[in-house]
């Protein structure tokens, strides 16, 4: 049987929501192909007015917090040595990494010259906060793939690697929190120069604090519903007590967040901020239902222990982080009349895009060890050869 049978046959026994993203992927897949076929011009809305678009304000601007959950519960777990939550944190990595490589797509996508996108390591500006962040996301993409490596090398059984990536575990940890501190917060210095742009509401000089700190939200928020969710639908093992755990921590983090966002506008905004009656809509949304809302239904134990409602007050999180991305990175910069909407292509590849980070996980799920707790004691002891072990023996083991 050839390979394309084989594929063809495993895709086949798929759930149907599964070959369902596969045709969101696919046709994902063509309109991009069509932006780099036709042009951004002909594909696209964006224009001198609008450069920054759907791809900038979802793929990269939202997409980025979205992914933070790697590096939070990292420095939760390894940091803080909070090791009872272990096991939320490989399906955090492979969600960091998934979400930093289909972030790395979008930029290509909306790169005029995608094909000099190489520049940045050879011609540096380091006085440019896009340069920081093209840099920080490279680097932290990396790292995302070295954590990301222990599961593949347990699932084939590569020993020294594997010793090797356990060994370096720390200084990946410390090296990832740190790169995405950068960054996450680099995104929010992007807006400080849209200083007659962007409006009062959002813009203030602790833009880029607000940015780290609502990623951190955004990431533990992500943690409990790609949990909650994969216990559902996966039939993966039920993480309620390291979720209600979380749940504890993230309304700190949240008021954190609050006090900072007010003391910001109050003190130190600059500019009219009730003048546009729908920007202030908007504001309101999305801090009453996205930020207090939550705060108040996490303050409650009956809400931290049933899953149902922990999972909705970690909706609300999200979709509170994703208007505030949309508010300073599209809704805040448009001038009074005008207005901009994402083409048909546009919408496919964000589509797609989305699509691709759901089926990817749920296909690593499904291959890969991810929800496997990582003791301590495992043996990575050297083997005698180098090469994978045979999988006959250490079932063996184990049943030994």
């Amino acid at each position: 049987m050839t390979a394309a049978k084989i594929i063809a046959n495993e895709i086949k026994g798929y759930h149907r929501f599964v070959q369902f993203l596969i045709v969101l992927v696919a046709v994902g897949a063509l309109a991009s192909l069509a932006r780099f076929v036709f042009g951004l011009g002909v594909t696209t809305n964006l224009n001198d007015t609008f450069p920054w678009g759907l791809w900038i304000s979802f793929d990269v601007v939202t997409a980025v917090p979205l992914a933070a959950g790697a590096f939070t519960l990292g420095a939760i777990v390894h940091c803080f040595h909070i090791k009872k939550l272990e096991p939320l944190v490989r399906p955090a990595i492979v969600t960091g990494f998934l979400g930093y490589s289909l972030v790395s797509v979008g930029l290509l996508l909306d790169l005029g010259q995608p094909q000099r996108c190489w520049h940045t390591m050879v011609y540096w500006n380091p006085h440019s906060p896009m340069f920081e962040v093209s840099m920080c996301i490279m680097a932290y993409t990396t790292v995302l793939f070295l954590e990301f490596l222990s599961p593949v090398c347990e699932k084939f059984g590569y020993h020294v690697p594997l010793r090797l990536l356990r060994t370096i575990e720390m200084p990946l940890v410390v090296a990832a929190a740190s790169i995405s501190t950068l960054h996450q917060s680099s995104l929010g210095t992007f807006f400080l120069i849209a200083v007659d742009k962007l409006h009062s509401l959002w813009y203030n000089p602790l833009l880029p604090l607000l940015f780290w700190i609502s990623a951190m939200c955004a990431g533990i928020s992500i943690i409990i519903v790609e949990a909650t969710m994969s216990h559902k639908y996966m039939g993966q093992p039920d993480e309620g007590e390291l979720l209600e755990t979380l749940a504890k921590i993230l309304p700190w983090v949240i008021t954190v967040y609050l006090t900072v966002k007010f003391f910001s506008l109050f003190a130190l905004t600059q500019g009219p901020l009730f003048n546009r009656p729908g920007l202030l809509v908007l504001f309101i949304v999305e801090v009453a239902v996205g930020m207090v809302l939550p705060l108040f239904m996490l303050m409650s134990r009956k809400v931290r222990e049933d899953g149902r409602l922990r999972a909705t007050a970690a909706w609300l999180v999200i979709a509170g982080i994703i208007l505030n991305r949309f508010n300073v990175s599209m809704f805040g910069m448009e001038a009074p009349g005008t207005f901009y909407y994402p083409s048909f292509i546009e919408s496919l590849v964000t589509i797609g895009i989305i699509a691709a980070h759901i089926l990817f996980f749920v296909l690593i799920a499904k291959y890969f060890p991810i929800f496997e707790h990582h003791p301590e004691t495992v043996d990575y002891s050297i083997p005698d050869h180098f090469h994978k072990t045979e999988k006959g023996h250490a079932h063996g083991a184990a049943k030994a």
